[in-house]
């Protein structure tokens, strides 16, 4: 599974080789690549970042108050609603883009960095809602109890008690919603037909077209849109592995 990625770094490194012709260790630090794509694709990553950055906030956002819910309120058919949200994850993407593609025209949002925070949202939502109502639910009901009888309405509880409780689901969740995003292409494709809006999967399906000889440069690209998602998940791994087990053991 890492070799794929270390051949993308070794190729990134020596840009000047034809595909067939990089060696399998490179014999130097020739960071020309790096420099190349930076400079191309600088401005897509940057694109990518808040695009992600603003799903997640989208995301959580909808699928906290939705899992608390859920998980608290003793609704009719909660199972029902939390299979049927796990239901939408199986609708191929290329029937969704379709849809939002028209929506989109009538409300503007084509080529615009809110149209796809909203799309990039919808890829994390349902994932998200499952995740932190299985932890809400484990949520001990006396503590909900003693936040009421002191005075706390059902925000005030939800604020205070029961988000700060679940900040590793938060995290978790929070953390995939920003995998989603970063890694779309079929939204970042459909919605957007200039290049005012350029997301780093969309520019590197169109830097290999446009730079085809020059392997090195395009793994260059590669390996700088690996950097931001492969920093959060070190830095995250531990609230990853307590906010996915966090609801199973009660």
């Amino acid at each position: 599974m890492l070799f794929p990625l270390y051949w993308m770094l070794n190729t990134a490194l020596q840009p000047d080789s034809g595909l067939l012709e990089v060696d399998p260790v490179p014999s130097g630090l020739d960071l020309s690549g790096f420099t190349k794509a930076f400079t191309d694709q600088g401005g897509n990553l940057l694109t990518s970042l808040l695009v992600s950055a603003g799903a997640v906030a989208i995301c959580l956002a909808v699928a906290a108050p939705a899992a608390y819910g859920l998980a608290r309120f003793g609704l009719r058919g909660s199972r029902t609603i939390v299979f049927n949200t796990l239901i939408t994850r199986m609708v191929p993407g290329i029937v969704i883009a379709n849809a939002l593609y028209t929506s989109y025209v009538d409300l503007g949002l084509v080529n615009s960095c809110a149209g796809l925070m909203l799309a990039d949202a919808s890829l994390g939502i349902p994932f998200s809602i499952v995740l932190m109502r299985s932890f809400m639910v484990s949520i001990p009901g006396e503590v909900i109890e003693a936040a009421e009888i002191d005075g706390a309405g059902p925000v005030r509880v939800f604020l205070r008690v029961a988000l700060p409780m679940s900040r590793n689901a938060l995290i978790t969740s929070g953390l995939f919603a920003f995998l989603f995003a970063w890694s779309d292409f079929m939204f970042a494709l459909t919605l957007n037909t200039t290049d005012d809006v350029k997301p780093i999967t969309l520019g590197i399906y169109q830097y290999i077209g446009a730079h085809v000889g020059d392997w090195g440069s395009v793994m260059a690209a590669a390996v700088l849109s690996a950097v931001p998602a492969a920093i959060l998940l070190v830095l995250a791994q531990k609230y990853i592995a307590a906010g996915i087990t966090g609801g199973s053991v009660k």
